[in-house]
């Protein structure tokens, strides 16, 4: 299977919500690092397995909508706790959105809230 990555990065704020994790509960920023990993069994004519400049657009488009901000007053979060867990799946989820890349059967979302934690989550296509 060929997978395909793109990672950038941004500063976003929150705090967790519905229990006691110290200094987590309070508004605090994060230097996120995003990877989008793409996977398919086959390339297209070109040799490619998806249009990476589209890939890159819809990220720096993706990262541009949560720089600065603070996840808790975000739509996306409303009742959820802002952990990246939720995080990466919200973040998978709004990339793939009208992704259009018949040679894709998966992304995955790989985000890092600094140099040693992270998470990540996977979704089928098609």
């Amino acid at each position: 299977m060929y997978t395909v990555a793109v990672k950038r990065d941004f500063v976003a704020q929150h705090f967790l919500i519905g229990g006691d994790w110290g200094a987590e509960n309070d508004l605090h920023s994060h230097h996120y690092f995003v990877e989008v990993q793409l996977f398919g069994e086959s390339l297209d004519q070109h040799g490619y397995l998806v249009d990476i400049v589209d890939i890159e657009n819809r990220l720096e488009a993706l990262v541009a909508h949560y720089r600065d901000k603070t996840l808790n007053e975000l739509p996306e979060f409303a009742g959820l706790n802002p952990s990246i867990e939720h995080f990466s799946r919200i973040f998978c989820q709004k990339i793939a959105q009208d992704l259009q890349a018949p040679n894709l059967n998966a992304i995955a979302i790989q985000l890092w809230e600094n140099e040693i934690a992270w998470a990540s989550y996977r979704m089928t296509l098609q």
